[in-house]
């Protein structure tokens, strides 16, 4: 309980201190205050009209949260943030019945303070909805293969039903290993199936009924299929893409990749994991369009094999101290996010290396390396989680204020918002669009036709700007 207190003030603090960013939060968090206010919790509808381009489980989380009075910032990112923490719960119970109470507890530590896995349970985006339900899935079913308990299998079934109301089809595709390994029990998979059925098949079905062919089309066809084979949807990267991706993503612990060896697949049950990671990096990999997030489900089976490692091999001495020191980037990290966040980290200016911010964290490699000494390796683990969580917290709260104000257009909404009346949008790029039609609620128009005689420009590269207009006498009311 201790842990998990710690990581909700981890995950919970200044969770609001940053606007919504990109274009996809404010757009989902749009769809679900939507949901809440019309009380139509089947069709996902963006500014009045029906959008396919996702399940419903992330809008009903939001949705909820606005209905409990969380406000615009925390509706679309409390829920996700507790939903994090109940399958960090749920891995710990899970992983200390099949692996003991060792691995369970490293497995946790690792997974909770991974820089992908922190940062997008801090976030209201459909990958951590996705990563928590499927992997619940997967842990039921080891229980279920481990004991043939039935409670097990109708909980992985339930699972995998919400996992397929948070993205879809992909929890079909990331779940073909388990159901590998589990083939000759195939009778006993259909109470599974029943009920997956029963919590996703309602929804499909209502929008079949309600939408029909403009369904399948948009959500089927072009966010599945096309987004699959091409790069129409703007996001084709190279095959290699999620290499450094997942390197990045479990900052900082990467240096633990090297422990992976024959303990993380001597039992089947470290084996299906190890093969649902792999089927996964393979299956996203080979996918035309790639986002760092879509990799995020594939962390939790990561760690879990990793923790397996970790307490088999003789000594972890090295690879815990260059974790800690690793740390040490974490104030680079935070200068530079914002500008990786605004052109993209190819273009982002890395500044100069400040060598004595390595030195901040040798407390911890000397802590690591005692504890490492003494066969306290669960403790030495604890150190390298709580250090990483204090460096990610570091960067959070840093970097808050430059991305409150030059990523998310919050900031950018409470320059336009006394003069909204009179003001319309020229040219702007989506990311900010989306994000000022969440905070206006009422979206600006467009200038086009518009009497209004404020701008809202935004030249490529540049922040937005307000600017006065020439009213055209054709445009006067």
């Amino acid at each position: 309980m201790l842990l998990l207190g710690g990581l909700a003030l981890f995950y919970g603090m200044a969770l609001d201190g940053v606007g919504l960013l990109s274009a996809d939060e404010p757009r989902y968090a749009s769809i679900g205050r939507e949901m809440a206010h019309s009380g139509d919790w089947i069709t996902p509808r963006l500014w009045g009209k029906p959008w396919f381009e996702k399940p419903p489980l992330l809008y009903w989380l939001v949705g909820a949260g606005q209905l409990a009075g969380l406000g615009d910032d925390l509706s679309p990112r409390l829920p996700v943030a507790l939903l994090s923490l109940a399958y960090l719960l749920l891995q710990f119970l899970a992983v200390r019945r099949l692996e003991g109470e060792g691995i369970a507890w490293i497995s946790v530590l690792l997974l909770s303070t991974t820089a992908g896995w922190a940062a997008e349970s801090q976030i209201g985006v459909t990958d951590l909805p996705l990563a928590a339900t499927f992997n619940a899935t997967v842990l039921f079913g080891l229980l279920w293969l481990e004991t043939g308990s039935r409670r097990a299998a109708l909980a992985a079934g339930a699972c995998f039903g919400l996992a397929l109301l948070a993205k879809g089809l992909v929890a079909g595709v990331l779940i073909l290993p388990l159901l590998w390994f589990a083939w000759r029990r195939w009778k006993e998979m259909l109470v599974p199936a029943l009920a997956a059925l029963v919590v996703a098949a309602p929804w499909y079905a209502a929008m079949f009924t309600l939408h029909g062919k403009a369904f399948w089309d948009e959500f089927f066809v072009k966010h599945h299929f096309s987004r699959f084979a091409d790069g129409a949807l703007l996001h084709e990267q190279p095959f290699w893409f999620y290499i450094p991706v997942l390197i990045a993503s479990l900052f900082p612990w990467p240096t633990v990749l090297t422990l992976l060896g024959p303990p993380c697949w001597r039992e089947q049950r470290r084996r299906i994991l190890l093969a649902v990671f792999c089927f996964g990096l393979v299956f996203f990999s080979v996918s035309a369009n790639k986002l760092p997030g879509y990799i995020l489900p594939l962390l939790p089976p990561l760690c879990i094999v990793l923790a397996a490692g970790i307490e088999a091999a003789e000594g972890v001495k090295r690879q815990l101290a260059l974790a800690t020191l690793l740390l040490g980037l974490c104030p680079i990290i935070a200068t530079v996010l914002p500008d990786a966040l605004l052109h993209g980290l190819r273009r982002a200016d890395l500044g100069e290396t400040h060598w004595e911010y390595f030195a901040l964290a040798l407390p911890f490699t000397a802590a690591v390396w005692w504890l490492e000494r003494s066969r306290k390796r669960t403790s030495a683990v604890a150190v390298v989680a709580v250090g990483a969580g204090l460096g990610l917290l570091f960067v959070k709260l840093s970097a808050a204020p430059v991305l409150d104000q030059i990523v998310s257009a919050r900031g950018f909404w409470r320059r336009v918002q006394p003069q909204a009346e009179n003001t319309c949008v020229e040219s702007l790029h989506r990311n900010w669009l989306y994000g000022l039609n969440y905070y206006s609620v009422e979206p600006l128009p467009g200038c086009t036709g518009s009497s209004r005689e404020i701008a809202i420009t935004q030249r490529p590269g540049a922040l937005p700007a307000l600017s006065p207009r020439q009213v055209k006498s054709s445009e006067k009311p």
